[in-house]
């Protein structure tokens, strides 16, 4: 019996929080899918691996094992009463909706990703702004988090991206 060897999958690190809502879970295995069509391992800590020094540390160790980065920014929390700048005299702004956040492990990773010069892809859920989410951060843009709702159109355009950024990431796995 021949000896069939699995194709190679590069491993990327996806930040993204463990405690997903059911939508935002579903978002997140279209994710998945992509990277498994592009030949690409998901990595994160904590899914599957686990922290065994400082998770700082151990999340920079994982980052440069990868030759890539997805960050997933999903709501982590809701802000019902918030005032932007307080304090800060004639440009304090209090918000009248709900704000929310996504994990500040998102902006740490992000920034980690970037400074080691990897591939990244940014996306956030449409109420998720600032920092790492806000347009023109990162080198093409920030995307926004796919759904079980999107048409063909945008599956295809998704897809498309994937393989762009996949590319890089590949350029990047087979220069070092």
């Amino acid at each position: 019996m021949p000896l069939i060897i699995p194709p190679l999958r590069i491993p990327v690190f996806v930040s993204c929080p463990s405690g997903l809502r059911p939508d935002q879970e579903a978002s997140a295995k279209i994710i998945l899918g992509q990277l498994e069509a592009n030949r690409l391992q998901w990595r994160a800590l904590g899914q599957p691996d686990y922290p065994h020094k400082l998770p700082l540390q151990e999340v920079i160790g994982m980052i440069k094992h990868c030759s890539g980065g997805v960050i997933l920014g999903f709501e982590q929390y809701e802000a019902k009463n918030v005032i932007y700048r307080r304090g800060v005299k004639g440009r304090e702004e209090p918000k009248k909706d709900p704000v929310y956040f996504p994990t500040p492990w998102n902006h740490l990773e992000a920034g980690i990703l970037f400074s080691l010069n990897l591939p990244i892809l940014v996306f956030r859920e449409p109420s998720i702004e600032g920092g790492v989410f806000d347009k023109g951060i990162v080198e093409s843009f920030t995307h926004t988090m796919p759904t079980r709702r999107m048409g063909r159109k945008a599956a295809d355009e998704l897809g498309a991206l994937f393989q762009r950024w996949a590319g890089e990431v590949k350029a990047h796995y087979h220069a070092v």
